[in-house]
């Protein structure tokens, strides 16, 4: 068995997967917590590629089929999203999720890795990079932080949006589906064949449980966050390409700054007019910046 393979059985892809949009082979995990999905698409340098809140690795396909031509590019699915299931007692938090990482990285012995993250990818990123610094070589790094947060506006976001009514407005109305990921576009408009692939993980109520674990746990994970914080020197001295949506509510040039100040090594894209789902609104603009940046 080569590292692309998997021992895992195949389940069959789902309808609500557009294959002309996503036209990957899907490789399967089999781990105690979860039966963890994920592309790996090209051949060289690993891009591994770690998705947000409610999104899957089908946020990466534009970049995936820009790149795969240069790098071998392994997108992945945490447990509940995309089409990875979790097993029973799994709580989707994201120091849960950065085990899976770890568990991925070791299993597919991914070395001088190059790590890609936005939203909550940074968190659990950076969680497994600290815990293998030995193992990443670089990184690019999206709209995101990994350290706690502590402004007055995410408190609000998270007790909300975390508590009874935010987990009945994700779990009874989609809310993250339906309203946070179209607001997180302003450079294109999601076709209904992409919000389709988005809402496609999510169809019951129960389901979307998952998602409410997400902003619950910007509070939640303090502890998590500040460790994080705390090993961030340890993986400091890579370099890191920083591409940045300028039009993002949630994260805005103070982060950007906080990462260009941990980073000495950093080359900043702005991405004019972008919004916080960079790789929708801007993919093009990534894909040439990591391939520029990774050439010098």
């Amino acid at each position: 068995m080569t590292a692309h393979d998997s021992a895992a059985p195949q389940p069959t892809r789902p309808t609500w997967v557009p294959d002309e949009l996503y036209p990957f082979a899907d490789h399967y995990l089999d781990l105690d917590e979860a039966l963890v999905h994920y592309i790996d698409e090209g051949d060289g340098p690993p891009l591994l590629m770690l998705h947000g809140n409610p999104t899957w690795s089908f946020l990466y396909r534009n970049l995936v089929l820009g790149l795969r031509d240069r790098f071998r590019c392994i997108a992945l699915d945490y447990p509940g999203f995309g089409l990875s299931s979790a097993a029973p007692g799994y709580r989707f938090t994201p120091g849960e999720h950065a085990g899976v990482v770890s568990r991925l990285i070791e299993r597919l012995d991914l070395r001088e890795i190059t790590l890609v993250v936005q939203d909550w990818g940074g968190p659990i990123g950076f969680a497994a990079a600290t815990r293998h610094p030995d193992r990443f070589a670089a990184f690019v790094i999206g709209n995101t932080w990994a350290w706690p947060k502590t402004d007055p506006g995410t408190q609000v976001f998270s007790r909300f949006l975390g508590g009874p009514v935010g987990g009945w407005l994700i779990r009874e109305r989609n809310f993250f589906v339906e309203r946070i990921l179209p607001s997180g576009v302003r450079r294109t408009t999601l076709s209904d064949t992409v919000m389709n692939a988005y809402r496609g993980p999510f169809p019951t109520p129960a389901s979307r449980r998952p998602v409410h674990a997400f902003p619950r746990e910007i509070l939640g994970s303090r502890d998590l966050l500040a460790d994080i914080e705390r090993k961030l020197p340890t993986v400091a001295d890579r370099p890191a390409l920083i591409v940045w949506g300028d039009k993002d509510l949630a994260f805005r040039s103070n982060e950007r700054r906080r990462w260009e100040q941990i980073f000495r090594r950093h080359h900043t894209v702005a991405l004019e007019g972008a919004s916080h789902f960079v790789q929708e609104d801007a993919p093009e603009e990534i894909i040439t910046a990591i391939r520029s940046w990774s050439s010098t």
